[in-house]
C-alpha cells in the first residue's frame, strides 16, 4: 500500500494521479468488479496548502486533456447550505454565547449528510456535465461532517462517475480492523472500505 502524498513525493504523485484520472480505464470504471467508483487520495495534513495547488493544477491539466472535473469543496458547500437556510448570520451572533458542543450539534443537524448535504451535492451533479468528481475540504469541516458519512451517503447518488476524495490523513487496510479513514493520521474510528487508494491504482 502506498504512503500518503508528502512533500517529498508530491511531484511523482501528481504525475501518477494525472495519468490514472486521464486514462479511459479510470473514467469507464473498468477493473472495479462492480464496486462503487470511489477513490481516496490520502496526503500528509502538513502539506494542505500544497495539495490545494496540486488539485488546481490537476484540474486545469485534465480539462486541457479533455477530462471535465466537477469540484465540490465540503467547506464551501457547508457555508452555502447555512446561507440558504438563513442561519449563517445567526451563527455569528450565538457563537460567543454557546458551548463548543452545542455549536457542533447545530452544525451536525443542519449539515446532516443524508438530509441536507448529499441532496445539495446531488443537485450539483444533476446540473453539471462532468467526467470525474473531486471532493475536497474534508479537514475543514471536521468534526461536524465526517468523510465516511459523506461517502456512505453518496453511494447511491454518485455511482455513475468516478469520485476522488482528497483526504488529509491515511487510508489504511488491515485484516484485523478492516479499512479506515484516519483523519490527520490520528482519528481511527471512520470505518470505510468501499474505496480504492488512487496511489495504488494502475494508470
Amino acid at each position: 500500500m502506498s504512503t500518503p502524498v508528502t512533500r517529498k513525493n508530491i511531484d511523482d504523485n501528481y504525475e501518477h494521479i494525472f495519468n490514472v484520472v486521464s486514462g479511459k480505464r479510470f473514467r469507464n470504471k473498468q477493473s472495479l468488479n462492480n464496486e462503487i467508483p470511489f477513490f481516496i487520495c490520502p496526503y500528509d495534513p502538513a502539506i494542505a496548502v500544497e495539495m490545494e495547488r496540486l488539485q488546481a493544477r490537476l484540474t486545469k491539466r485534465l480539462e486541457k486533456a479533455g477530462v471535465s472535473i466537477l469540484e465540490i469543496n465540503l467547506y464551501d458547500q457547508a457555508i452555502e447550505i447555512l446561507k440558504e437556510r438563513g442561519i449563517w448570520e445567526q451563527i455569528f451572533e450565538v457563537e460567543p454565547t454557546v458551548s463548543k458542543d452545542e455549536l457542533i450539534e447545530l452544525f451536525q443537524n443542519v449539515l446532516d449528510p443524508a438530509a441536507n448535504l448529499i441532496p445539495a451535492i446531488a443537485e450539483k451533479l444533476a446540473n453539471s456535465e462532468f467526467d470525474v468528481l473531486f471532493i475536497s475540504g474534508v479537514g475543514e469541516v471536521f468534526p461536524y461532517i465526517r468523510s465516511h458519512n459523506v461517502l456512505n451517503n453518496l453511494q447511491s447518488t454518485a455511482k455513475d462517475k468516478p469520485t476522488l476524495m482528497f483526504f488529509p490523513g491515511m487510508y489504511t487496510h488491515s485484516l484485523e480492523t478492516g479499512a479506515s479513514l484516519d483523519l490527520f493520521g490520528r482519528l481511527h474510528d471512520d470505518k470505510y472500505y468501499r474505496a480504492f487508494n488512487i496511489l495504488d491504482v494502475e494508470p
